[in-house]
């Protein structure tokens, strides 16, 4: 019950601090916000509608179109791994299984997005989203937004959200298209084109990606190589000045070739993954109502084949799909007062099995959950520049019950916006995966995961914005998060051995872990010609009870850090210098075994050949250092790559 008052606490003293609504009162958007700059940095994913950044009480970056094309990133995590607290882990290279960790957590714990479709796959191993199939592609903005938030983005939030958007059109016609290439066989192709009117907007996008790529094992010897080929559309059309509709899909379709356990193998695995919505909106009492009702689907099937087991080949096959219907209203209750709440109702399903020589037919795991879900937040001005935000979400969950988790935060800016002072509080609940469940590793008697997280944190512009500097601190308590646990031979677990068959595991709960730390970050401007822009993180993620107590968790560097340098010449050359830390980790729970700590640096160029045509190359892991992020699994050397960028 303590939880369920905290949420409703919040919630409360924001309803009944609110003014009386005005007759004329504003659109529930950033227009006319007291106490945002004229600069503000819009963000959406905060508050489910668009924000000045100094009215969010959280942690966020964003990341815009000319600093993704800056980046000359190919694969979504590593153009992720330079922002604030953020980590991945890759077993090998491009396509292989990635996942994210934000502030310590979980890959589970960390809901990703596509133009506000959640991605995370219900027949992965505990849900979590695998990144290694996703490109940079037609990106144009990520917003990634740090701390809990699962009063708006459901159970998985916990961690954070990334929300990646799709390139949307600007002009009655335009086109783009990149191509490059460079070490280990490497090549990139992508092109878009669209075009908007005052009631429409269309595009279309495509790519393919290939590489002969690096040994995914770190002592083997032959390449396993990659390729990716994805597309993108979108249509809307207004119909009324108050009602519009629109779809729009994201496809790829990837092969990633990877290593057995124990060296060299001919092993492969396809991945193929859609992401749907299609939706109408309505705004109505002259916009300060705006309703959005769609649906929303996911499918990512994913196959694994052993050659040399042929013709047995198949060793695994996998189908998640997620069904999603929702409804949400943004309603402006008065000037600078507004309320966002929803209705959502999400059916996931995953199917899976491993076949092998011994049986290449084995009947299929399937496993179904539903959920239904409300929410409300309402966010007000209750002094120049002080913004109170305040939220409770309430989860049907069909075989875990009712669960209400409530969220508050505030976000004061002063001076004009120079210096902003954060602060929020949020609270998490996840039911078990599917898999979790229902795969051959599932247990039946898992417990749903609770959370509770804080942070806070200061803001502060120098020299009229040229000198950013920021800090936060958070904290994140967990109570029975749910891992994976390996049986010894010889083992009397009962769950080792259900109905007599042994396994090599199962999911279980472990009873708590705790993660603290701090985030720093700033940017400089130095004249007209040099910007740098750096971060650090320094995170403690530990076991809380059991037997490995006070333990740090597995995969979880201490030390995070990041800097680059760029210069912009008169003749429109611009250079940068990239430098990522990420400090050591361990292995294993019992923390005796190291995954060295790594420091790489890289090299970026680009130059306007004229309007609308830039060359750009640079140089990766320009030392050649000798890395890890998953022990024993291999990571790219040095690599020089070269690309032309051409928009009309």
């Amino acid at each position: 019950m303590k939880r369920v008052y905290l949420a409703a606490a919040g919630l409360a003293a924001l309803s009944t601090a609110a003014p009386a609504a005005a007759q004329q009162a504003p659109e529930p958007d950033v227009a006319g916000r007291a106490g945002a700059s004229a600069v503000s940095e819009v963000v959406v994913t905060a508050t489910r509608t668009p924000q000045p950044i100094e009215r969010i009480g959280a942690a966020v970056t964003v990341l815009t179109k000319a600093e993704i094309e800056a980046s000359q990133a190919v694969t979504a995590v590593d153009l992720l791994a330079a922002t604030p607290a953020l980590n991945y882990v890759r077993n090998g290279g491009p396509g292989t299984a990635a996942t994210v960790n934000i502030r310590g957590a979980e890959g589970q714990h960390t809901v990703v997005l596509i133009d506000g479709v959640k991605l995370n796959d219900p027949a992965s191993t505990q849900g979590a989203f695998n990144f290694g199939n996703l490109l940079i592609g037609d990106v144009a903005r990520v917003e990634v937004l740090r701390g809990a938030h699962s009063t708006l983005w459901g159970s998985q939030a916990v961690g954070g959200v990334v929300n990646i958007v799709t390139a949307r059109p600007e002009a009655p016609f335009e086109a783009g298209a990149e191509v490059e290439g460079g070490s280990r066989g490497t090549g990139y192709v992508r092109a878009g084109v669209g075009g908007a009117g005052e009631r429409y907007e269309w595009r279309l996008a495509g790519g393919h990606y290939t590489t002969e790529g690096f040994s995914a094992l770190a002592s083997g010897t032959e390449d396993d190589g990659y390729d990716n080929t994805g597309a993108s559309g979108r249509v809307r059309l207004d119909l009324s000045d108050a009602f519009g509709v629109e779809a729009r899909a994201v496809y790829s379709n990837g092969r990633a070739e990877f290593d057995a356990f124990n060296g060299d193998s001919d092993e492969y695995g396809t991945t193929k993954e859609l992401v749907a919505y299609a939706g109408a909106s309505l705004a109505l009492f002259e916009g300060r109502l705006k309703n959005r009702l769609g649906y929303a689907f996911t499918d990512t099937d994913r196959e694994n084949y052993n050659p040399a087991a042929a013709p047995f080949d198949l060793s695994f096959e996998a189908d998640g799909e997620n069904r999603r219907w929702e409804y949400q209203g943004a309603f402006a209750l008065a000037q600078g007062w507004d309320a966002t709440f929803g209705l959502e109702r999400e059916t996931a399903e995953m199917r899976t099995r491993s076949p092998s020589s011994f049986d290449p037919d084995p009947a299929l795991v399937i496993g179904e959950a539903e959920v239904d879900s409300a929410y409300l937040l309402i966010q007000g001005e209750v002094l120049p520049g002080l913004t109170l935000t305040g939220g409770v979400r309430r989860d049907e969950h069909d075989a875990y019950g009712g669960h209400t988790t409530g969220q508050a935060a505030a976000a004061w800016a002063l001076n004009g916006g120079a210096t902003v002072l954060r602060a929020s509080f949020g609270q998490g609940f996840r039911a078990p995966g599917l898999y979790e469940l229902f795969s051959e590793y599932g247990n039946l008697d898992l417990e749903p995961e609770s959370f509770d997280a804080w942070e806070a944190g200061v803001e502060q512009a120098f020299l009229d914005g040229a000198l950013r500097l920021s800090a936060t601190a958070f904290r994140r308590e967990a109570d029975n998060e749910i891992r994976y646990n390996s049986c010894s031979p010889g083992t009397t677990d009962p769950l080792c051995t259900p109905g007599g068959v042994a396994r090599w595991g199962y999911y279980r709960n472990v009873q708590a872990t705790e993660t603290q730390g701090v985030e720093l970050a700033g940017d400089a401007r130095l004249g007209e010609r040099l910007t740098l822009v750096g971060n650090y993180t320094y995170t403690e993620a530990e076991f809380a009870s059991g037997a490995n107590a006070g333990n740090r968790l597995v995969r979880r560097p201490e030390h995070l850090a990041n800097l680059s340098a760029t210069y912009r010449w008169p003749g429109g050359l611009s250079a940068t210098a990239a430098l990522r830390h990420v400090g050591e980790a361990f292995a294993n729970d019992a923390n005796t075994t190291v995954t060295p700590d790594y420091t790489l640096v890289d090299l970026r160029a680009a130059y306007p050949v004229r309007e609308g045509l830039e060359v750009y190359g640079r140089v990766e892991n320009l030392f050649d250092q000798d890395y890890e992020t998953v022990r024993g699994y291999g990571a790219a050397g040095r690599g020089a790559f070269v690309g032309l960028r051409a928009r009309f």
